[in-house]
């Protein structure tokens, strides 16, 4: 440990600077305590929005407050203009809305749609029956040609023999 020489306080042998009178140690003169900062801190240049996002950063909760008010105005002049608005476009009577939309003379979905007039064409199959719905003006197709009529062979019936006890 050292003493400064100007105002005779012991400080540390590292010390460029008296804590107490911010005295050069070693001279006793005094030094520009904003220099030596700067001399060991390198401070860095702050430009207009740098200050700006520092000071945010530091009030949020005031940057925060501001931004919801701007909204509730914005909010605000908006509901303005658009009563405005709509005052100026209907200055008539109210109108109810079973003037509008008469549930009654509305079609039902219950009620059964019209089938078409169908024309069945079958030929003795199943899986070759077709339909053809007549349509004005519409040719009718040619019939099916006939299938070939096999006659079934008829298996004879073996009957079983009675089982012996």
């Amino acid at each position: 440990m050292k003493s400064c020489v100007a105002c005779k306080h012991s400080i540390d042998d590292q010390a460029r600077l008296c804590p107490y009178c911010g005295a050069d140690p070693t001279s006793g003169e005094k030094v520009d305590t904003q220099a030596a900062i700067e001399q060991v801190f390198h401070t860095k240049k702050l430009s207009t929005a740098d200050t700006v996002l520092d000071y945010a950063r530091r009030r949020q909760g005031i940057v925060v407050a501001l931004v919801a008010i701007v909204v509730f105005l914005l909010l605000a002049a908006l509901h303005q203009f658009v009563t405005a608005r709509n005052s100026t476009v209907s200055n008539g009577p109210a109108i109810s809305l079973s003037e509008i939309a008469d549930a009654a003379n509305e079609k039902t979905d219950t009620q059964a749609a019209p089938m078409p007039d169908l024309k069945y064409q079958y030929d003795g199959r199943g899986q070759v029956m077709q339909t053809f719905i007549n349509e004005p003006g519409a040719v009718a197709p040619a019939p099916p040609p006939a299938a070939p009529t096999a006659q079934p062979q008829v298996q004879p019936q073996v009957q079983p023999s009675p089982s012996r006890r």
